[in-house]
């Protein structure tokens, strides 16, 4: 099994390229079921969860080729219509097939969904949002089974929360469906406005874009015919690498970025002292020689997101003073503040609040990385600790960051992937 080895104490400088946002990529990639026509997907990030849901395409008669950042996907071929649980076990972003698969097909099979354990995330506001939309469904064996054999039928869905997965489903369900679909309290993350954009491009009468209430005129089970797409990049490896900046007190240039799209990232690293100079397509982080602490609650887009959390925690861990954390979306991300504090840090939880004292120093040590998010972190801290850190199971950095240790080598870091003799 691989790890990280990672020697702290490197001034960091240079520019990076971000790539694709795995995000973005993994709707995008289940609404090409809603074709039955070859569509090319570029700038796909190449990490491990692309490919899982490229195979699990293959695996139900999709023709798929993928050649790192680029796809070809023609769903003409498609013959199953059971998502397994080999595959979806693997990643919660595999429920995405159900809404498409239902829609296109008037039935699926799809697992119940696993791969994370930041945790619980039920789908139930997915299964009742089809129900009220026509569907069959039944939990059965470990799978959804669902039905709507004469098609969905549009209708007003109500959110009871916000959900990213959920609206994601009903739009692409919706975009099939028979007559209107209006979604009361949707996600508004730029990932789904990409979706709504490429389904819009396809024909699909959508409004309300960007905003909490999308109306969607739905196809009445005409497969669509979509425009290639290009994924937009990926927001949280651009704010993972600013805080790495930040953490290390270097200058560092991202390119490839929609700077609106880290707004919330880069006010916080503002508010503890950091400097930017922001351009079209590229953010210049400025470090300040005395990092100043921080407050920080997670909410939904476009306020600070949870998938940051981690990240601004580990930069916190060297300020000048207290800084709280107040994590309101996920009961079970705080896993990674043992292994921070294991390289020295002072932090301290209660329920959902971290307070994370700054200290002067960060020692090397053997850590183990909980889940995707957290293992970035694990890294900054170790960027800037003293002496040797060696991260393990790193494969949960490997379904989200594309070459990590890549990037940080070319922008001076000492950092090298290594297997467990």
């Amino acid at each position: 099994m691989d790890y990280l080895e990672i020697k702290g104490g490197q001034k960091l400088s240079g520019s990076i390229t971000i790539s694709g946002a795995k995000n973005a990529a993994l709707p995008i990639i289940a609404a090409t079921i809603l074709s039955d026509q070859e569509i090319k997907l570029h700038n796909l990030p190449n990490v491990v969860d692309i490919r899982t849901l490229l195979k699990l395409l293959s695996m139900l008669g999709a023709k798929v080729t993928h050649d790192n950042t680029d796809a070809i996907i023609d769903n003409g071929t498609i013959t199953s219509h059971k998502a397994v649980y080999e595959i979806v076990s693997q990643m919660r972003a595999s429920i995405l097939v159900l809404g498409p698969l239902l829609a296109r097909f008037g039935e699926c099979e799809v697992s119940l969904p696993g791969g994370c354990a930041i945790g619980q995330r039920p789908i139930d506001l997915h299964l009742k949002a089809l129900e009220a939309m026509g569907a069959d469904i039944e939990i059965k064996s470990g799978y959804v089974h669902a039905k709507a054999p004469n098609g969905l039928q549009g209708t007003k869905i109500i959110f009871d929360k916000i959900t990213v997965g959920g609206t994601e489903n009903i739009l692409m369900a919706a975009a099939l469906a028979h007559g209107t679909t209006t979604i009361i309290n949707a996600a508004r993350e730029p990932e789904i406005v990409q979706l709504c954009q490429m389904l819009q491009d396809a024909g699909v009468p959508i409004e309300g874009i960007g905003s909490s209430e999308l109306v969607i005129e739905g196809q009445a089970q005409k497969p669509l015919k979509f425009k290639d797409v290009s994924i937009i990049p990926d927001r949280i490896e651009a704010g993972t690498y600013l805080c790495a900046g930040a953490i290390t007190k270097s200058q560092i240039t991202i390119q490839n970025v929609e700077p609106e799209h880290i707004r919330a990232t880069i006010d916080k690293l503002e508010s503890m002292g950091c400097s930017f100079d922001i351009t079209k397509d590229s953010v210049t982080i400025y470090p300040t020689p005395s990092l100043k602490p921080v407050n920080i609650t997670t909410v939904e887009y476009p306020g600070f997101p949870t998938d940051m959390q981690a990240q601004l925690m580990a930069v916190a861990c060297m300020a000048d003073g207290e800084s709280l954390i107040e994590e309101r979306l996920f009961e079970n991300r705080f896993m990674h503040v043992s292994e921070l504090n294991r390289l020295g840090a002072d932090i301290w939880l209660k329920g959902n609040i971290a307070a994370v004292k700054g200290v002067d120093k960060l020692y090397g040590a053997d850590v183990m990385a909980t889940d995707l998010r957290a293992s970035s972190a694990l890294v900054l801290a170790a960027l800037v600790a003293e002496g040797t850190t060696k991260i393990r199971r790193i494969y949960h950095l490997d379904r989200g960051y594309d070459n990590l240790e890549g990037k940080l080598l070319k922008l001076g870091a000492n950092i090298e992937r290594k297997k467990e003799s």
